[in-house]
């Protein structure tokens, strides 16, 4: 099955956590955390519509101006979700700049942060540079417990975690594929064509069935046109197969609520991102630094049952070693993984998952 979606560890597992989410057929990414961007090329950057801040530490919110210099001017907008307090800093940042000619700029730029509280009531401003980046707020709005966006494509779910601050954690789940059954399109003498985007839009919205598809093409009789429902070609020519799930975990102290939490929110998964920073022999270390060490985050992954991780946010105590921290974290999410499977669905105790470096 091939996702809509491609998934790109910007800066490898040492660098700044920054993962890009890269949408096949649409003309938009996403951004988990905003670290180092630099290495994205213009076109990239461009083409991201959303970007969900983990915390406001700068190896995870310093990217900010730079894809801000490259949009500016550019681009309709951007908008940012991050945790409580994260509309102000956005404000100060943007507040650092002097803007005396942005307003003669053609076209309007527009920043929209989104604030979540730890109750999940979304906060909301505007930052337009029309207005010179002043603050102009929104409102409010109460989410869905840990549902932050819900669109036709994909879902972005959230779970706040302790890092000595709330530290947002992110899930995307990508909606449902769609897949056209060709032989039964031919079958029925219909051709492929611009109407099965169309058509694909109305099963993803959720339309009625009874919703009518024109269909129009040209063949040796000349131009021909059927008017088919939306239920009839769904059940015709389409097969609907569950989309993939990918989670993004970073900065997370060794707690047992923040495994739970984690553990819920990555439950299955097809793909997992999680900090991996130290090695369980320097977990005192970790501990005082509030991240986790490679062998909890291998356990962490076996308790979600995820089917691929790679582990990220290595230290850069560590560097030229990063194959100890995977080994560590492969090791232990190869145990954890053996102890919670029955022996007659295990297979092959050695393999229990996949794992992926960081690279």
């Amino acid at each position: 099955m091939r996702s809509i979606y491609q998934a790109q560890l910007v800066n490898g597992a040492f660098g700044d956590p920054v993962l890009l989410i890269d949408f096949r057929f649409e003309r938009r990414a996403l951004l988990f955390d905003l670290g180092d961007v630099a290495t994205l090329s213009t076109r990239q950057l461009l083409r991201v519509s959303d970007a969900f801040v983990s915390h406001a530490h700068m190896d995870h919110f310093a990217g900010f101006d730079h894809l801000l210099r490259v949009c500016l001017g550019r681009d309709s907008g951007i908008a940012l979700y991050g945790p409580p307090g994260f509309i102000a800093q956005v404000g100060h940042k943007l507040a650092a700049y002097t803007w005396n000619v942005i307003e003669r700029y053609q076209t309007e730029f527009v920043v929209t942060v989104h604030e979540v509280s730890l109750d999940w009531r979304l906060s909301s401003a505007r930052y337009s540079s029309r207005q010179r980046f002043a603050c102009e707020p929104l409102g409010e709005t109460q989410l869905v417990p840990g549902v932050l966006v819900d669109s036709p494509a994909f879902r972005i779910r959230a779970a706040f975690l302790d890092h000595g601050t709330p530290c947002l954690a992110f899930a995307c789940d990508e909606a449902f594929h769609i897949n056209v059954w060709k032989p039964r399109l031919h079958a029925l003498g219909l051709p492929t064509g611009a109407w099965l985007t169309e058509l694909r839009r109305h099963v993803r919205a959720g339309s009625p069935d009874d919703t009518p598809i024109v269909i129009r093409w040209q063949d040796r009789e000349g131009q021909r046109e059927r008017i088919m429902a939306v239920g009839e070609l769904k059940h015709e020519v389409l097969e609907l197969t569950p989309g993939q799930k990918l989670c993004y975990v970073t900065d997370v102290a060794m707690t047992a609520d923040n495994a739970a939490r984690i553990a819920e929110l990555a439950r299955d998964a097809d793909l997992l991102y999680i900090e991996a920073a130290f090695l369980d022999a320097d977990g005192a270390h970790a501990r005082r630094k509030s991240h986790l060490t490679a062998r909890r985050a291998g356990e962490i992954a076996a308790l979600a049952a995820v089917r691929k991780a790679i582990p990220i946010h290595f230290s850069t105590r560590y560097l030229g070693q990063g194959e100890l921290l995977e080994r560590e974290f492969e090791s232990a999410w190869r145990r954890a993984a053996a102890a919670a499977s029955p022996p007659s669905t295990l297979g092959d105790p050695a393999q229990p998952c996949a794992a992926v470096r960081g690279g």
